[in-house]
Order: C-alpha cells, then structure tokens, then sequence
C-alpha cells in the first residue's frame, strides 16, 4: 500500500469515523432496535432518528459534563418520544444504550494504540459536528491528549459540510493546508469540505446509511474500510 508523504497534520472526524469505525450512527442503531425487537420499520426509525438528531442540535439538551452514554440515552428519549415509546425507556431503551455504548468502547480500544503511535509523529485536531460536550468525552474516553484542539460545531457556530469548520481546524494545526490530511467516514461532510480547503482527504468508506451513489471520487484522495488501515499509510 503506498505511502501518503508530505503529511504534518492529521484532522480526525469523531462520530461514525473513531467511535463505530466507519459506521452510520443510523445503521448502528437499526441493527439494536431490530436485535431487541423494537416495533417499527426502518423508514419510521429513519424518521425518529432524525428527528432525535435535529431536536438535540436545537434544544440545550446535551450539557456540557454529559458523557457518551448520556448523550445516547438522550437521543433514545428522543427517537422513543417521537415512535410513542416512551414507556419503554427505561427498558428496551437502555439495552440499546448499553448496546450501543459498548461498541464505542470497542472501536475507541481498537483505535487508541494507533493515536498513540500517530500522535508521536503528527500534529492532530479533531473536527466534528457536536453538541458542546466532545470535549469532555474525549476526556472521559482518554483521548483528548492525543489533539492540539477540538473544533466542534456547537461550539464555533458553524457546522459541517460548512467548508468554514475545517478552516479552523487548518488553522488550528498552524500548517499549510497541502500538508494536512482529513479524515472521515462522511464523502460529502469531510471529504469535500476538506478538498475545498486544500487538504488531502482520506475516506473510511464503511457501512453508510443508503447514501446516494457517488458520481465521482475525486475529492477522496485514498480510502479505507477499517481505521486500523491508516497505519499503513502513514506509519
């Protein structure tokens, strides 16, 4: 596998990219819905994780001390209040939470002995839409260390595709943008707003949620289908 050289500085997506390895947040909770046999199909799922989703960007739900796994019980709430399911919260609800936070665990062990090798020979940000509480999850996760900042959507006011976030986190590395390398699981919210900023791109081509077929790739300049992938091209 060929080398990417010419490299200073990594910019890594958080959700979907380092804490599911690839993985729709979407798929991943259709996969325990259906596992505890949750009654609704997967376009009325579709539906109540959109709605848990926007009511979490537009509500100040998530505070800034929450951890992961209070982030998923209030998007469970909210998916649940949308489906008329709230009874069965704290019961079905939290199996799925517990579910889904012990993937998290998994990939983020997976993933963590390659930050600590990147992190010795790169400058690393993070740069994610969040809800103002990444911060303390990477904290909490033992990750933080590993980043020069975090730049989250919640908290600079600009969210992706917004080509703006990756801006910041450009400069925020304090490199030329030719020598920083994005890194994502979204084509259309990493890998474009990273190719408009000047930076090589490096796509996490997992399990999506029926996104459109791409027309062109080009603003993917390498892909990968497991985190642990990079190694070989940087290391």
């Amino acid at each position: 596998m060929m080398k990417i050289t010419g490299i200073k500085g990594l910019l890594f997506d958080y959700g979907g990219t380092l804490d599911t390895n690839g993985r729709h947040w979407a798929a991943v909770f259709w996969e325990y819905y259906q596992f505890y046999g949750v009654a609704t199909n997967k376009s009325v799922f579709y539906d109540a994780y959109v709605y848990a989703e926007r009511k979490m960007a537009t509500n100040p739900i998530i505070k800034p001390l929450f951890n992961f796994k209070d982030v998923l019980l209030a998007k469970i709430t909210a998916q649940f209040e949308y489906l008329n399911m709230t009874s069965l919260v704290d019961s079905v609800g939290l199996q799925i939470v517990n579910a889904c936070n012990k993937l998290v665990e998994d990939c983020l062990d997976h993933v963590r002995p390659l930050l600590d090798t990147l992190s010795k020979q790169y400058k690393m940000v993070m740069v994610s839409n969040f809800y103002g509480n990444l911060e303390h999850v990477l904290e909490h996760y033992q990750l933080l260390h590993y980043f020069e900042a975090v730049v989250e959507s919640a908290r600079v006011g600009v969210r992706k595709p917004n080509p703006e976030i990756y801006t910041l986190g450009v400069s925020a590395l304090g490199i030329p943008a030719n020598a920083c390398l994005v890194i994502g699981d979204s084509y259309t919210k990493d890998m474009e707003p990273g190719k408009v900023n000047g930076c090589q791109t490096l796509w996490l081509n997992g399990e999506g949620w029926e996104e459109q077929p791409l027309h062109s790739t080009s603003s993917a300049d390498y892909t990968i289908t497991d985190i642990a992938q990079l190694k070989e091209f940087l290391v």
